[in-house]
């Protein structure tokens, strides 16, 4: 078939697509896209008729998942990853995600609207070989060890995420219960209000074990997520054994799944699943005796229980077996057993039951610390900065920061926060005007404001020249709110649900509205 032959079937199928005429299938396959194509079509198709398609055929496989029919699951997963909408949504998704502009090794990422559309045919099982994947390394959350990512190809990624849709369903199937990470509609937040119903009560288990795994990304053995994970074995070796290079040398991969893959938190999710169910027994009473709750995020998650023993001889035992079949361990250094009057760090809160047997959950020390730190690099970095851009750099971290914990005790800790920040702002104006005083400094940077009368400002000029006053975020300005949890058996995946995950959607969006008091 000729170029512009080719062309011309690209065209005829694209506006089938955007007028709503049947969806291609794979026996009438787009052959290639030419300079003839309207490259303004890609934004016209309907990204809610497209996602509407996907929803439909993930719902199917996660039905077929809950009534065992594994030949049914492959059949639908072969339909969705062959299917022109999945294609589509997979490329918007790494074309309109934060790494859209971060090339692979290749070099290469993709702009314009020819190139999604020439993408979308590229998408094929047969032939498919990935290319190796590019390493970096960025920062962990302590600042002083790295954590490497590994960058794949557009490309790659983009069959990741096709393959994403297909798989994720089966993940909501198989997932525990209190199982928050990587899991859509859920967040730490959850996992928090887990732990609070699970040790608030009065006669709520004493002792938490406070688990993490070791180098969990790193250790995930391939035999078992070949043997384990549901869906093309052949795809996910390659995207398993998809060499990494690094200054210019190229390393093969014989275990871990690559942190910064599209398709990872999934594959990660599948393989720490099923654990609550070994720790929890069947019955009602023995579980009203032990007390033993199971709360996760990612790879972080603590094990409560009435008394150490129980942790020591029932849970640690069938954790250790638990992990060591897919390959991974605990780490003894980070893995520890802690009374719950001495209280315990998880997902960056404190929590802990005082004398009056009262659950207090808030911030915690290490990150209020690693918060007021990354503020002040900021201002650090901001001296040569115009004032009403570093303010909207601030405001943002504020804003952030503050929105993760407005569902803790966290009122005392915003004050003290909003204190630490203006002495920092002091010492960076002084610094700045080393030769002027403190009522000239005063004057230019600080104003009455909402009952406050040293809050930091500046004046802003807009597109059209006009001028206006921008202020600094105040942390005490988040109005604490509870959290509203999601139910542990929700699965957006099962139509009974979708009901309530629009309420749920308008609840939260209401109290997300509502955090800060008035805006700036």
């Amino acid at each position: 078939m000729s170029l512009r032959l080719a062309g011309a079937v690209w065209q005829d199928n694209l506006l089938n697509l955007i007028y709503g005429e049947k969806q291609m299938t794979t026996k009438n396959t787009l052959i290639g896209a030419s300079s003839t194509c309207d490259s303004s079509k890609w934004d016209e198709i309907s990204i809610a008729k497209v996602q509407k398609h996907v929803f439909r055929l993930q719902m199917r496989i996660a039905k077929a998942m809950r009534e065992g029919r594994m030949g049914k699951v492959k059949a639908l997963q072969r339909i969705l990853t062959h299917s022109f909408y999945a294609k589509y949504l997979a490329i918007k998704q790494v074309t309109s995600n934060d790494g859209k502009n971060t090339p692979g090794i290749d070099g290469k990422i993709w702009k314009t609207s020819l190139d999604k559309f020439s993408a979308i045919d590229s998408l094929k099982r047969r032939g498919y070989k990935p290319l190796p994947l590019k390493r970096i390394y960025i920062p962990k959350k302590q600042g002083k060890k790295l954590r490497p990512l590994s960058i794949p190809v557009m490309k790659d990624r983009a069959m990741q995420a096709l393959w994403l849709f297909a798989l994720y369903p089966i993940a909501e199937e198989v997932a525990d219960k209190n199982s928050y990470g990587f899991r859509v509609k859920r967040s730490a937040k959850d996992a928090i209000e887990q732990c609070f119903l699970a040790l608030g009560k009065r006669r709520s288990a004493k002792f938490v074990l406070e688990g993490d795994i070791k180098s969990c990304f790193d250790q995930i053995s391939h035999d078992w997520l070949l043997k384990n994970i549901p869906m093309d074995k052949l795809v996910l070796k390659k995207f398993l054994k998809a060499e990494f290079m690094e200054k210019g040398s190229l390393y093969p991969v014989e275990a871990g799944i690559p942190q910064g893959g599209i398709i990872s938190p999934c594959l990660t999710l599948i393989t720490l699943s099923g654990l609550e169910n070994k720790l929890r027994s069947k019955f009602a009473k023995i579980r009203s005796q032990e007390k033993i709750n199971f709360i996760s995020y990612a790879d972080d998650f603590v094990i409560t229980a009435d008394n150490v023993d129980l942790l020591n001889n029932k849970v640690i035992p069938i954790i250790e077996e638990f992990l060591a079949e897919r390959g991974l361990e605990l780490s003894k250094e980070k893995t520890k057993i802690t009374h719950i009057s001495d209280g315990f760090d998880f997902l960056g809160f404190n929590i802990r039951k005082y004398s009056n047997d009262k659950l207090i959950i808030k911030p915690a020390k290490g990150n209020i610390k690693s918060f007021l730190q990354e503020i002040k690099r900021t201002i650090k970095m901001g001296y040569t900065l115009e004032t009403d851009k570093l303010i909207n750099i601030l405001n943002s971290k504020i804003i952030g920061w503050c929105n993760y914990f407005n569902s803790a005790i966290s009122s005392r800790v915003f004050s003290k926060v909003d204190n630490r920040i203006y002495h920092l702002l002091i010492s960076w104006a002084y610094r700045r005007h080393s030769n002027k005083g403190q009522r000239w400094i005063a004057h230019k940077y600080f104003t009455t404001y909402k009952l406050d009368n040293w809050r930091f400002h500046a004046n802003a000029v807009d597109k059209n020249g006009n001028s206006k006053p921008v202020y600094l975020k105040r942390a005490a300005e988040t109005k604490i709110r509870r959290h509203i949890k999601i139910l542990g058996d929700s699965n957006p995946f099962k139509s009974e649900f979708q009901e309530y995950f629009e309420k749920l959607d308008k609840k939260r969006k209401m109290l997300k509205a509502r955090t800060f008091l008035g805006s700036v």
